[in-house]
């Protein structure tokens, strides 16, 4: 594999990605290899709770979106117009994945260090329970311009107005802030991290796999019946619209002129935050799992 490695341990079934030199920004690659790494420890047995974590200084920085920009600028060539029905279809190849997380069998605990951002949070926010270190980062900065969250999970997570807040502004979330509003579970020391979201596992891993699948179910069905299909439907669809606004359009040739990052700093920089504020500056002092001074 490419992108991850797999191991199964007191029960647990491990899924590191391993792309870090590349903040594990999602590719089709990534995405092919979740989608049958999330099934196999689904089918396995010997596994009753999964468990994703990430290598490198950051869980998933989004997309890799240099190819993305590239390839939509590259529509105005084409004799048709933008098919959005196409475009979901497009979209629905990692939407599904990421719903894997969400639809196993078998409860799923992402442990989340650096950034988790973009469709990074598109991933994760479909595990049943996050852990962060106290210096991750969450938030969805396309909101701002370019996108919308396709699995659609901020309100069935944290509620209608705080998810209204922080999609409205894309704003960056410290972990201890996303901890405190309800987005993820709990943080802990950077150092600890690992541990704990191990330990938590291991806790879980105890229950018999049929007590764990029908309590994931009754929990699970609540969001359900209030529309979590029809959300993800509306989340995906809107993703595609927003790539293809005008605003869209103009980050896509402003991309393309000056660079993907260049184009990303210019969104960013009147808001202060990820790349453009004090804690992207912080962090590059820092090593994942190293103790904060």
């Amino acid at each position: 594999m490419k992108t991850l490695r797999t191991e199964t341990r007191n029960r647990v079934g491990i899924i590191t990605l391993t792309r870090g030199a590349e903040y594990n920004t999602i590719t089709p690659d990534l995405r092919d290899e979740l989608a049958n790494a999330i099934d196999d420890a689904d089918a396995d047995d010997d596994v009753h709770v999964i468990l994703l974590r990430a290598e490198g200084p950051a869980f998933c920085a989004g997309y890799a979106l240099g190819g993305s920009t590239r390839a939509q600028a590259g529509e105005t060539s084409r004799k048709r117009a933008w098919d959005s029905v196409a475009d979901y279809g497009m979209i629905s190849q990692y939407v599904n994945v990421y719903m894997k997380l969400w639809y196993a069998k078998k409860p799923t605990i992402a442990a989340v260090h650096g950034w988790c951002i973009g469709g990074g949070t598109d991933m994760v926010l479909c595990a049943d329970l996050i852990v962060a270190a106290e210096s991750a980062s969450f938030g969805y900065p396309p909101s701002r311009v370019w996108g919308t969250p396709t699995t659609a999970m901020w309100v069935y997570r944290m509620g209608l107005e705080r998810a209204k807040r922080y999609l409205l502004t894309g704003d960056e979330i410290p972990a201890v802030e996303a901890a405190r509003i309800g987005l993820i579970l709990e943080t802990v020391p950077d150092d600890e991290l690992d541990a704990r979201a191990t330990a938590l596992a291991e806790r879980m891993a105890q229950v018999p796999t049929n007590q764990l699948e029908m309590l994931k179910l009754l929990c699970n069905h609540t969001a359900e019946n209030m529309g979590l299909a029809t959300s993800r439907l509306v989340g995906s669809l809107f993703d595609g619209i927003a790539r293809h606004t005008q605003e869209g359009l103009d980050f896509v040739a402003r991309a393309q002129a000056e660079g993907f990052r260049q184009a990303v700093r210019e969104r960013d920089d009147p808001f202060g935050d990820y790349g453009s504020g004090p804690r992207s500056k912080n962090r590059a002092a820092k090593k994942p799992g190293k103790k904060k001074t």
